[in-house]
């Protein structure tokens, strides 16, 4: 063993990963290989003779993720650097690129120690356990960006993963996992072995991959919608996202949205979906009757008799006192605030829908870790920021129309969130709304991951998805995960089509993330063993 193969095989698994990687189409599958060199590297350092072969693991492993996660998410950096020089974006930008790859090379290193005290296969299972441990952190602590997440890399070929209706996109990491170690078991033997053992595992590595797929295309080819038509349109009024909030009046943009809504709108319409801060101006929810830019919806609303407008808005509360974390104090007025990014709900009546956006991008929406991080408040206050940062709500929202249909509004960032849509959807969502600004990145793939992001969406609740950017691709996804309609990057255009609701609930919008759980669960038991083998048991 040397250095310069393990890295080069370490290059050869970054390589495979991002060749697979969305929006790349029709490669998909080299996820289930793409691991193996890297398992090779970990190997020939585990049985080499050098001292410190836990620090090589860690550095060969840091190496392959850490390329991976930067060449697929790239694009991050060109919204850092849209506020900032170069260098201080490129600073920023390596927290999301090395914070996903330091929690994936952490799980290849727990491997490595576990498999010096246990059997392979228990070694094996710890590897599985601990990747899917650590992208269900990722997930849900105030540091989640779980862009990476293995079963997402699916998204392009959403015909092979129909099954995620059952597992969520968990279901498709432990399928790569288990598929890598198969493989790398299969190369092991055909090196080692002779006659029957040779072949063995390579037809037990076929049987997994194949009979997931087919089974999948026989789901993608059977699967029938119900047919509960709704004519809705999604509008993409393709305003920079960098002028948005003082290069153009609010009027003027809601002008722009009720031109391109006329335009497609027919008299059956029963929604139309603007996007993410649609209306930019700060509005107060409790005065939202008298606000103008309100009374200018309502008037196009009024047009189509059972027509319902979502839209995005960034919208305020106001309290007498601190109400939450994340309120601010005004000090002109003595009085509390929260501002949010939100989804609104207008119809031709008095009632009016709010939902704040709960997953806040870190550090960007939200300070991480804001109730620990209290004791700053005066020193961020300082800089111009708070430790909340814009407020949330805790829980998914539902929007219910006058004619009961409901919706899941998603904003953004959120629909990463497979279990997040799913409660939407438990708690009556017939179809789901993305709302968004994906024009931060610019002409880069990110919009186009974070669109195919949206199939497996519809997928796992078996739920229509209409998609509605400011800048970014605006379209709809049927119940299957194909793209109906889409619009083109960096167009002003409104698109209409008749989508069908659902009102079934698939396994996994009723017991969510349970494969995450369960091997969270198992990778607490299998780390412990690590400290007991190496310390306790020598002790007795």
């Amino acid at each position: 063993m040397n250095s310069k193969n393990t890295t080069l095989l370490a290059l050869l698994s970054a390589f495979l990963m991002w060749l697979a990687w969305p929006p790349i189409p029709f490669t998909a599958p080299l996820l289930l290989i793409g691991m193996v060199p890297l398992l090779i590297a970990i190997t020939q350092i585990s049985n080499s003779s050098k001292e410190k072969k836990g620090k090589q693991v860690f550095l060969t492993a840091g190496l392959t993720f850490l390329i991976w996660n930067t060449a697929c998410i790239y694009w991050v950096y060109n919204a850092v650097s849209a506020y900032n020089n170069p260098f201080v974006a490129f600073l920023i930008s390596l927290i999301p690129y090395g914070l996903g790859a330091l929690l994936m090379t952490f799980a290849f290193w727990l491997y490595y120690r576990l498999s010096r005290y246990t059997s392979k296969w228990v070694g094996y299972i710890g590897l599985i356990s601990f990747w899917i441990a650590m992208e269900y952190l990722h997930q849900t602590w105030d540091l989640a960006f779980p862009w990476m997440t293995l079963g997402n890399g699916f998204a392009a070929s959403h015909q092979l993963v129909q099954w995620y209706e059952y597992t969520g996109v968990y279901g498709g990491s432990l399928w790569i996992l288990f598929s890598n170690i198969l493989a790398f078991e299969a190369y092991q033997a055909w090196k080692t072995q002779k006659a029957y053992l040779k072949f063995r595992p390579v037809m037990v590595l076929a049987a997994v991959i194949l009979i997931p797929i087919a089974a999948s295309l026989i789901r993608y080819s059977s699967y029938k919608e119900k047919m509960v038509p709704v004519n809705v349109v999604t509008v993409q009024p393709n305003i920079d996202p960098y002028q948005k909030l003082g290069g153009i009046s609010a009027q003027e943009q809601i002008q722009i949205l009720t031109k391109l809504s006329d335009s497609v709108g027919q008299v059956n319409t029963e929604y139309f979906i603007w996007p993410e801060t649609a209306i930019p101006n700060y509005s107060d929810e409790d005065r939202i009757r008298s606000n103008p830019d309100f009374i200018q919806l309502q008037d196009f609303i009024s047009k189509f008799k059972n027509g319902t407008l979502i839209t995005g808005i960034e919208s305020i509360k106001v309290y007498n006192d601190k109400q939450t974390i994340s309120s601010k104090l005004d000090p002109n007025s003595g009085m509390y605030f929260d501002n949010f990014n939100a989804a609104m709900q207008v119809e031709n009546s008095a009632n009016v829908q709010f939902y704040h956006k709960s997953k806040l991008v870190p550090g960007v929406e939200k300070m991480p870790f804001p109730k620990t991080l209290a004791f700053l408040t005066p020193v961020f206050a300082q800089l111009g920021g708070t430790v909340g940062g814009w407020g949330w709500q805790d829980h998914p929202g539902v929007f219910y129309a006058q004619s009961g249909i409901g919706v899941a509004p998603v904003i953004c960032y959120e629909s990463l969130w497979g279990d997040w849509v799913g409660e939407s959807v438990k708690e009556g969502a017939q179809f789901i709304t993305i709302i968004t600004n994906d024009g931060w990145w610019g002409n880069t793939s990110g919009k186009d991951q974070h669109l195919l992001y949206a199939k497996l969406r519809a997928i796992e609740t078996r739920r229509w998805v209409v998609r509605s950017a400011n800048t970014g691709i605006s379209g709809f996804i049927d119940q299957k995960g194909n793209i109906i309609k889409q619009s083109k990057w960096w167009t002003r255009t409104a698109l209409k089509a008749d989508i069908n609701l659902n009102s079934d609930l698939t396994f996994y919008v009723q017991n969510g993330d349970l494969i995450a759980k369960l091997f969270s669960f198992i990778a607490v038991v299998l780390a412990l063993i690590i400290p007991y083998r190496k310390w306790f048991k020598k002790a007795i």
